[in-house]
């Protein structure tokens, strides 16, 4: 246990760790004074050199962030911290793959009903459609 305990008192560890707790309490901030909306399309970062950095999941949230940057800062600065600007960055996340659709094929007793259909409505555009069709579903 005491070769753990040397390993999560590592200073690389250390700073990692302190990076994660400024970046959760600039989003805790930015949770507290972001419209609903936007704080669920974008993350802030860090508070570093009186600037505030926040990412964008997309370019229309960024702009609609930059239109509200007067109000934030004044938010801001009723939170007592010391920003004079919040800097916007757009970081696109990656889509998921979409599933190919399932080729939905009709049932033998369906094929068969639609050939017959297809008899009886021979000769009109409503027949000739049907036929097609019944002649895919084989």
């Amino acid at each position: 246990m005491k070769r753990f305990n040397a390993l999560l008192n590592q200073p690389e560890l250390t700073v990692l760790n302190e990076r994660g707790r400024e970046t959760q309490a600039a989003q805790k901030i930015w949770g507290a004074i972001a419209p609903d909306n936007l704080a669920q399309l974008s993350h802030a970062t860090t508070i570093k050199n009186q600037q505030f950095t926040v990412f964008a999941d997309n370019n229309a949230v960024a702009a609609k962030i930059k239109l509200f940057i007067p109000s934030l800062l004044i938010k801001l600065e009723k939170k007592g911290c010391e920003v004079t600007s919040i800097r916007v960055k757009v970081q696109v996340k990656s889509t998921p793959q979409i599933k190919p659709k399932a080729i939905k094929k009709l049932s033998a007793q369906a094929a068969i009903d639609l050939h017959q259909l297809a008899k009886k409505l021979s000769g009109t555009a409503l027949g000739d459609a049907l036929t097609r069709l019944a002649t895919k579903a084989d």
